[in-house]
């Protein structure tokens, strides 16, 4: 619980940009979650930096949140502040960098639509993957063999406290999906990244294509996580748990979905318990059938209720 003489000073400073006692379920792509002692979504970088400095100076926790994918918040809730950067959205063409500038909270649909209008190659992989640009980078998000990180040129990080620190590409040690490296407590607020002019119906048509194989191929039209577990080395989690026989398999609320087995979709009504019986399940399943233990993606955070 945050200290009163705490919620005063973030009320003050914020107004209506924190809210406290939130059901995190109405901030995540699941739709399942408890309460978090308080929400907090900056209006931009200088109210993000003086949401990190009262944190610092009260000694309240914080997790970054952007558009609420790839977690999962237990039934339990969430102790001090989970801070939403999905209202950082300034979005621009540096044409003599050859590059876009794209703060933490713009989304894929922005991204891409700015690219096709204007003709910029490089990006179109990111069309579809769900979330947002501060995310994307913080897990290395990507397809196949291309992931973001081949497209950053520098971000912009602010520190625990609300400092600011610009670091390039060759400071910044991306892993598969995952970015190391940040002081713990970071949350980025910016990125540069890498574009190169070409036709913009050749830049339409890959995005369109991209789509177009994500609607075939994923259940976007439910309430998900996105991805659950990272791909195992030479093979694919989705092709694991499908030969487990859990394709399709369900808990509570929750169901494995049929449509690609490594999604589990909210039917209506599940519970982060759900949601995690069908992860546990998954791996059990999976490493008695073939010796994977899978790995999850997606971030478990809270408390159980």
């Amino acid at each position: 619980m945050i200290p009163q003489s705490a919620q005063r000073a973030l009320a003050t400073a914020l107004d209506s940009a924190v809210e406290f006692d939130q059901p995190m379920s109405r901030h995540t792509s699941l739709r399942v979650g408890g309460r978090a002692d308080a929400v907090a979504t900056p209006k931009s970088r200088e109210e993000l930096a003086l949401l990190l400095k009262l944190c610092s100076e009260y000694g309240i926790p914080y997790a970054v949140l952007g558009a609420g994918f790839n977690t999962l918040v237990m039934d339990g809730g969430m102790e001090g502040v989970v801070v939403r950067t999905n209202k950082l959205r300034l979005l621009e063409e540096r044409p003599k960098s050859h590059a876009i500038l794209a703060e933490a909270g713009v989304s894929h649909a922005s991204l891409t639509r700015l690219c096709c209008e204007r003709g910029l190659s490089g990006l179109e992989f990111a069309a579809g993957i769900p979330g947002t640009v501060g995310g994307w980078i913080a897990m290395n998000a990507g397809i196949g063999a291309r992931e973001i990180e081949a497209s950053v040129i520098e971000i912009d990080v602010l520190e625990p406290g609300g400092g600011l620190r610009r670091m390039t590409r060759d400071e910044l040690d991306f892993q598969y999906r995952a970015l190391r490296g940040l002081a713990e407590g970071s949350i980025i607020a910016s990125a540069l990244l890498r574009v190169s002019l070409s036709k913009r119906e050749n830049v339409q048509a890959e995005v369109d294509r991209l789509l177009a194989a994500r609607r075939d191929t994923q259940p976007i039209h439910v309430p998900s996580c996105g991805s659950v577990f990272k791909n195992p080395v030479g093979d694919f989690a989705g092709r694991l748990i499908e030969a487990a026989g859990l394709k399709g398999e369900r808990a509570g609320g929750a169901q494995i979905s049929p449509i690609h087995a490594n999604f589990i979709a909210n039917t209506g009504g599940a519970t982060a318990a759900d949601v995690l019986t069908l992860i546990r399940r998954a791996q059990q399943a999976v490493e008695e059938s073939c010796g994977v233990r899978l790995e999850p993606e997606v971030k478990i955070w809270g408390r159980p209720e």
